[in-house]
């Protein structure tokens, strides 16, 4: 047994630090959901990888996890795709297809199994079937039991939980911003979309798109700031998957032509796979998204971003340094057409029904342009750097 009465508290933690396991050969992280999701673990698995250093790491993800972290450095030596779970992973749940994965599992042998998803709910027993010597990860009341826990509670920054649960397992780091290494494939595959920047012109991303469409700043707002962009000389690109190519149409759109010898406006939206989208955003200056994976993995290749959050989301997802990122955020804390409060999210309340309405709306294009005017001035690549 490991004595919770003991935890060292190193000044760079961001709880109590527990003793670490002995003999940790393989580890499973449980991390579902989308690439932003994803990019809240990165720092804990960094972590978990310096700290037992002779570990194989084998991410619990899904599909999309599995083509980032295709022969990519980092601290993933393999994902396996998880099944259609309630609570863990979208999709018509196959029980059969459910025990199938967790016996298969089981024959890995995991020493250590860490649960990052979500409040344990559904999660933790998940987790308890993989039958790992050792176990940590969050709880809310109702959750199944670990071996060490710490408590969920919805209104905590994802990246900073993450790193409180690895703590339990002796994992620190001092790096607190995810960070994913673009590859030459990465580059090749951006530079046969959308060609190399052009020196001396800035080169600016949009991610109009965030799957909650309450998170979207209204089109008409990103196309103003397109426009502004455009013809103060900028290469502007507006990216999203393939069901947000009507998005980017539309912001080119609104946004109209830019100015004869000015800058340029394109939609990549659809065309670019997840590797060639992270040597897109390296390859830009900034990045300008609402809260949504891609405004995530811009920051994780190195990116400085303009973000456009809820405010409820910034306590929870947004950049925590001003450096290189940029926060402007929307205030409204009750649905407009119902009344309901919005901040009582997460497992203390039912969403409600409406979802056409902006949360941000409210975010002035100006103010955007502002930041992306100031991150741009502190480009490397355009300071020559």
């Amino acid at each position: 047994m490991h004595s919770w009465s003991e935890p060292q508290r190193p000044r760079h933690a961001v709880g109590p630090v527990h003793p670490r396991f002995p003999d940790i050969r393989r580890i499973a992280v449980l991390r579902g959901g989308g690439l932003g999701d994803l990019m809240f673990a990165v720092p804990a698995m960094h972590a978990l990888a310096a700290a037992y250093p002779e570990a194989s790491l084998t991410l619990l993800g899904t599909q999309m996890h599995a083509r980032l972290y295709s022969e990519r450095p980092g601290p993933v030596h393999r994902v396996e795709v998880l099944p259609a779970c309630r609570g863990v992973q979208e999709g018509p749940e196959d029980p059969e297809a459910v025990a199938r994965f967790h016996a298969r599992m089981r024959d890995e042998s995991f020493d250590l199994a860490v649960q990052l998803h979500g409040g344990g709910r559904y999660s933790n027993p998940f987790l308890l079937q993989l039958g790992a010597r050792h176990t940590v990860g969050t709880g809310t009341p109702d959750a199944a039991r670990l071996e060490r826990m710490v408590d969920y509670r919805y209104y905590q920054h994802e990246v900073l939980r993450s790193l409180e649960v690895v703590g339990l397992a002796g994992a620190t780091t001092p790096e607190v911003g995810p960070a994913v290494a673009v590859t030459a494939a990465d580059r090749a595959a951006s530079a046969a979309v959308a060609g190399p920047p052009a020196k001396g012109r800035p080169r600016l991303a949009i991610h109009p798109g965030a799957t909650d469409p309450r998170r979207r700043w209204p089109v008409e707002r990103f196309a103003a700031v397109a426009a502004r962009a455009a013809d103060a000389g900028y290469e502007v690109l507006v990216i999203g998957d393939a069901s947000e190519a009507g998005l980017g149409e539309a912001v080119l759109e609104e946004a109209g032509p830019p100015r004869p010898g000015r800058g340029s406006i394109r939609s990549l939206a659809g065309q670019l796979d997840l590797g060639a989208l992270a040597g897109l955003l390296e390859s830009c200056d900034v990045m300008l998204g609402n809260d949504s994976g891609p405004r995530h993995l811009a920051q994780a290749v190195g990116t400085s971003t303009a973000g456009i959050y809820w405010v409820g989301n910034a306590i929870m997802a947004a950049p925590l340094g001003r450096a290189s990122h940029r926060v402007q955020m929307g205030w409204t804390t009750r649905c407009p057409v119902c009344g309901t409060d919005l901040t009582q999210v997460g497992w203390t309340a039912p969403r409600c029904e409406h979802d056409d309405f902006s949360l941000t709306e409210a975010v002035e294009p100006d103010e955007v342009f502002r930041d992306v005017e100031d991150l741009t001035a502190r480009s490397p690549r355009l300071r020559g750097r």
